[in-house]
């Protein structure tokens, strides 16, 4: 079924989604770059500035967070998740927990974090989250994706769409 239509009626397509959900040890490699120490404050800081830099957020539909990140505050006290609300931007958050090797086959993955999901998609919801993320990652090679990696992915985002 193709989705494009309905959601142009639901969201400027002119406008995208901001994917801010990068781990600490991502966002670390981003602030490395800049001879920035990857703490807490500067984390919080570089989102900060993302999500209030004059007029950016004219430009989102919605920003996909990190969990540790879903409650972090301006350094005003503001929630990140009121900032972006105000500004008609849609909070998400990525709720998978990584990918891990999937038995059975030559290096292919599979993605966890289906066991208690609808917890934290309910404490998400709570919180002010909107929508969710998911990761599938298939390896593409001249034996993959393999059938069985195809089918397990496909599976999993499944149970997640219906969790969600």
């Amino acid at each position: 079924m193709n989705f494009l239509p309905m959601l142009h009626t639901l969201l400027p397509l002119e406008r995208v989604i901001l994917a801010a959900d990068e781990s600490t040890g991502m966002i670390g490699k981003r602030l490395a770059s800049i001879n920035v120490e990857n703490v807490e404050a500067n984390r919080r800081a570089l989102r900060e500035l993302l999500f209030t830099a004059l007029d950016v957020l004219q430009y989102l539909n919605g920003v996909i967070l990190f969990g540790r990140t879903l409650y972090q505050k301006t350094a005003q006290g503001k929630p990140f998740v009121n900032v972006l609300k105000e500004s008609g931007v849609l909070p998400g958050i990525k709720v998978d927990k990584g990918t891990v090797e999937l038995a059975g086959t030559n290096g292919e993955t599979i993605t966890q974090g289906l066991d208690g999901l609808a917890q934290r998609c309910q404490q998400y919801y709570n919180a002010g989250v909107r929508f969710a993320k998911w990761r599938a990652v298939l390896k593409i090679g001249p034996n993959e994706p393999s059938q069985l990696a195809i089918n397990e992915n496909a599976n999993h985002l499944a149970r997640y769409k219906i969790v969600c």
